[in-house]
């Protein structure tokens, strides 16, 4: 379909070289001399692109601007001006011009702005679909090596990389492609956690940082100098923290940004309290048998997150103001946030924000959220959309106001599941569809991850316990009895609790406020939204 353009100039007999360039290159030139002209044609004929004179005789450029968008506001309109001063710059930008030139202009700039605006998607589409075909084949090679953990996490770098990037394409022919290749990542990380994991904890070889000693090693470190917000948003996946980086940007250095291992099971009972208290589930049951909770007890098993992480900041030898606070609800964000002064007196503030968790959990059971979370690029965007216009934002805010670091980090990630596994147990079996806990369990070996021996992963070892057993990559556990129901239910819903790139790596983020020249923190506004850029770079390049 040919191209349509509107070009107004007032001296448009001058521009003909111009437009016979553009005509030779395909496109439909239509030309009028003044913006009342450009105003009306704009009105009576459908245009892909229109270019402006700022300075013409009658309505300016930017009178004629103001009409067309009040009547077209989807047309991309090109502003040309002689003049450089400032204030008209910042006028055509305020009225969501697509392009400014300055003239004189050459043929050439014209054709790239049409480019641009007009050809960008599909050019950005077909050069992204491009590099990743050649990374799938990179991907593909290191998938079939024996990789290292750290390699493991740069693998799922590159493939939430991708992920992210492919999500900014109309014409997305690689995405099957990079689920595939996901998929088969998640395979073999299964294996390779499998092999591993116990080997790490027992300190037969050295293994990543993990989530139950991230107080000790990464944490403790900062509190010599800084007085930080450590921020635990529950069930924050690395691809969800990707794409909400833009909008801490504006207000925040990131000074560090990397991945941590969660531990086995990777759910909120035994992750959360394994990372406040600085030990593992079985060591907290030793201990602090008073905070632990079992499988088989009723109730809320992440009742004494507060008095787990005052026993570890007691035994890292702090004793200083701190405060603990958990969110569950908006009312109480928005209290925490209306308070935010309060926590200024404390040399450490730590905050439990619940949403994603919530978030997962109701796409499982409404309807209307399993459809507009209908996959990972749509639970990104209902994750960005609510973190915007959450009180947790204002309270990032206002660290950054106060010139106060902040650390954003989770317990555990999760999975979009679509593969039952079968598996027999006993009414005290609990009920987590990525694992399960108990005796006499019924399944195929071949299927799963078992821990026989719960004491070989510092797991607790109850009264009705006797082993541990994992799901792996995208399967979730299934009852035999009323199968075809539960496979209904639960398929294509996001959990946690199993082994999976998604659940087991989760990000570790410090933040330092912004600053100005003369040293005084503050926050830095930037005009132009990050909503849609992604803000890391290609890894591995």
């Amino acid at each position: 379909m040919q191209v349509k353009i509107l070009w107004a100039d007032d001296e448009i007999e001058l521009l003909k070289p111009h437009i016979l360039f553009l005509e030779s290159k395909g496109y439909e030139v239509v030309q009028v001399n003044n913006g009342s002209s450009a105003v009306d044609e704009s009105a009576a004929k459908d245009f892909d692109i229109i270019f402006l004179d700022e300075n013409m005789p009658g309505i300016t450029g930017l009178e004629a601007l103001s009409r067309i968008k009040k009547e077209k506001a989807h047309v991309p309109v090109v502003m040309i001006t002689k003049s450089e001063e400032e204030h008209i710059m910042e006028e055509a930008i305020g009225s969501n011009i697509a392009d400014y030139l300055i003239k004189p202009v050459n043929p050439n700039q014209i054709l790239l702005s049409i480019k641009k605006n007009l050809d960008k998607s599909k050019l950005v589409s077909d050069k992204t679909n491009s590099d990743y075909q050649q990374e799938f084949r990179e991907l593909g090679m290191q998938l079939n090596s024996d990789l290292s953990w750290q390699e493991w996490i740069e693998v799922y770098e590159k493939l939430v990389y991708w992920d992210v990037e492919l999500d900014k394409i109309e014409d997305s022919g690689m995405r099957d492609v990079l689920n595939m290749q996901r998929k088969e990542a998640n395979v073999q990380f299964s294996r390779f956690i499998q092999e591993n994991y116990c080997n790490w904890l027992n300190g037969v070889e050295q293994g990543p940082q993990m989530i139950h000693t991230l107080f000790k090693d990464k944490i403790n470190p900062i509190l010599e100098n800084e007085d930080p917000f450590v921020i635990v948003i529950d069930n924050l996946r690395f691809d969800q923290w990707k794409v909400l980086s833009p909008i801490f940007s504006k207000y925040f250095n990131i000074k560090d940004e990397e991945m941590i291992f969660s531990i086995l099971p990777t759910a909120t009972h035994y992750a959360r309290n394994a990372l406040f208290a600085g030990l593992m589930p079985s060591e907290i049951a030793k201990k602090f048998p008073e905070y632990w909770r079992t499988e088989e007890d009723e109730g809320g098993k992440n009742m004494f997150e507060k008095e787990l992480l005052e026993t570890n900041l007691k035994r890292l030898g702090h004793d200083f103001k701190w405060s603990y606070n958990k969110i569950t609800n908006l009312n109480s964000g928005k209290k925490l946030a209306d308070n935010f002064n309060q926590l200024l007196d404390n040399k450490l503030n730590v905050i439990v924000y619940n949403f994603v968790d919530m978030l997962s959990h109701a796409r499982t059971e409404m309807e209307v959220i399993r459809e507009l979370a209908d996959n990972e690029s749509a639970y990104r965007s209902i994750t960005l959309s609510w973190f915007d216009h959450s009180p947790l934002n204002e309270i990032i805010k206002k660290c950054a106001e106060a010139g106060r670091k902040v650390i954003i980090t989770t317990d555990h990630g999760t999975i979009r599941v679509n593969n039952p596994v079968k598996i027999i147990g006993n009414r005290s079996t609990n009920t987590n569809l990525r694992y399960k806990v108990g005796r006499s369990l019924s399944y195929n070996e071949k299927e799963v991850f078992t821990i026989k021996n719960p004491e070989d992963a510092f797991l607790p070892k109850g009264t009705m316990t006797s082993e541990y057993v994992f799901t792996k990559a995208e399967d979730f556990f299934v009852y035999p009895n009323k199968f075809n129901h539960f496979v209904n239910y639960y398929n294509n819903t996001f959990q946690h609790g199993g082994v999976s790139l998604e659940e087991i790596l989760i990000p570790f983020v410090e933040l330092e406020p912004k600053q100005d020249k003369g040293g005084r923190k503050e926050i830095v506004e930037k005009e132009a939204s990050t909503r849609n850029v992604s803000r890391f770079k290609r890894p591995g390049r």
